[in-house]
């Protein structure tokens, strides 16, 4: 039974691991399809795909883009797209500049209360293209406030503390409509993670499935198995491809690589996307 797993993080963004070692513990972890989907970032499609080729495993490259449907944080997939279409290039340099400003004013809020500095943050980043929040988190643990990143996002970076601050990304139509314009196959990721308050309403897919939106990415370790039911069901009234995957970030998440699986029909689905 071949093994599928469409979202998958390296050290480009808030991964701890290399592209290439990502894509060896996939071999490892018996996955056969695996794709790289970096925040607002594909620095690391080469390395991956030359280190998946070699260990016989099919690479699928893609991205995770930071969107918004009125307020409300969207994660967007894209798979196959072209990463130098230039609008592409205009939303995620944006987006991407936008979370560095907002990681900037989170740390000189931080700073009033905690020994936490930019250039810790830096150190924690390494090499990321992408630098965001959980490289704070990685600073807090670093300095001992927190224990790990998740507590550092329960207990002191959560929407609605004193440390949170708002940043800009595209609304998820216009992301959806950029992406599918470069030759992307889009997937929201992960839509009612998080609180119950901050699900992504029937609505949002609605307007993006208009725009070309082609997924929904069902099984994932953030939805309850009532999520996944109704999930299961907005994709059967929408006629969108229902997805499972890790969302693997190394050690800075628990998840595990192919802890959720998508079904070879729904890869071939979204193959036959394109």
């Amino acid at each position: 039974m071949m093994r599928i797993d469409l979202h998958t993080h390296s050290a480009v963004s808030d991964g701890t691991e290399s592209p290439a070692e990502v894509m060896r513990q996939a071999a490892r972890a018996g996955l056969d399809v695996v794709a790289l989907c970096d925040h607002d970032s594909t620095a690391g499609w080469e390395e991956a795909r030359a280190e998946a080729t070699s260990l016989g495993l099919t690479w699928v490259p893609g991205i995770e883009v930071s969107a918004r449907f009125h307020g409300t944080s969207v994660h967007l997939l894209s798979y196959w797209h072209d990463p130098a279409h230039p609008e592409v290039e205009a939303m995620v340099a944006r987006t991407r500049d936008a979370r560095v400003h907002r990681a900037q004013a989170i740390v000189d809020l931080l700073g009033q209360d905690f020994p936490v500095t930019w250039a810790d943050v830096v150190e924690q980043a390494g090499g990321a293209v992408t630098v965001g929040r959980p490289h704070i988190a990685d600073a807090l643990v670093a300095q001992g406030i927190v224990e790990d990143r998740s507590a550092a996002f329960t207990e002191i970076l959560r929407p609605g503390s004193a440390y949170y601050v708002p940043h800009y990304a595209p609304e998820v139509v216009d992301a959806v409509t950029t992406m599918r314009a470069a030759g992307g196959v889009t997937v929201i990721a992960h839509p009612y993670a998080g609180r119950a308050g901050a699900e992504l309403p029937d609505r949002a897919f609605t307007r993006a499935v208009r725009a070309g939106l082609a997924g929904v990415e069902v099984d994932h370790r953030d939805h309850t198995h009532e999520q996944r039911g109704r999930l299961r069901g907005l994709a059967d009234r929408h006629g969108l491809i229902a997805t499972g995957s890790s969302d693997y970030h190394g050690a800075g998440k628990p998840n595990e690589l192919g802890e959720n699986l998508t079904s070879v029909e729904a890869f071939t689905s979204l193959q036959e996307a394109r």
